[in-house]
């Protein structure tokens, strides 16, 4: 297993939580997660990487797979300037993470606590969601709830909205 797992199963066996993991083919969209046919009841999220348009703040949007994202909506809900999404370096320079790979374990390589998490309400119906282990060869089971534990406890902020 690669040292950018290693920090997401580490951190999930310090806190004792309880997790599944299924490993994959890489995937780079929701669509090609689709096709593995992993999902049986739409748990999987999206997670997008968006950043205030004068890159003072980063924000990880993390929402159920199907729905659309109004940028311009949830700029208002956030209060903030208006959002596009973070290039792929800016992705490397805070998360660590490449294209295809975004997850919100990658906070866990934020060693500032720079990106804030927003969580997308719905995702609390969810027993579990389904999330990469920071890389997209392997899909992680986990509740939202331990998610959110997971990112309080590595400090950065985080939030939900209706999205």
């Amino acid at each position: 297993m690669n040292s950018i797992r290693n920090i997401v199963f580490d951190a999930l066996a310090s806190m004792k939580i309880s997790y599944d993991v299924i490993e994959h083919p890489p995937v780079y969209t929701i669509e090609e997660m689709d096709k593995l046919n992993i999902d049986s009841k739409n748990e999987v999220v999206k997670n997008l990487f968006v950043r205030e348009d004068k890159k003072k703040r980063y924000f990880l949007l993390v929402l159920q797979k199907n729905k659309r994202v109004d940028l311009k909506g949830i700029r208002k809900k956030l209060n903030c300037r208006a959002l596009s999404f973070a290039s792929e370096e800016d992705l490397y320079k805070y998360m660590k993470l490449s294209k295809g790979s975004v997850t919100p374990f990658g906070i866990l390589n934020d060693t500032d606590c720079k990106v804030e998490v927003i969580l997308d309400k719905d995702i609390l119906l969810f027993e579990r969601i389904g999330v990469h282990p920071n890389d997209n060869t392997a899909t992680v089971w986990i509740s939202p709830k331990d998610l959110e534990s997971i990112i309080k406890n590595h400090g950065n902020s985080i939030s939900y909205i209706e999205i």
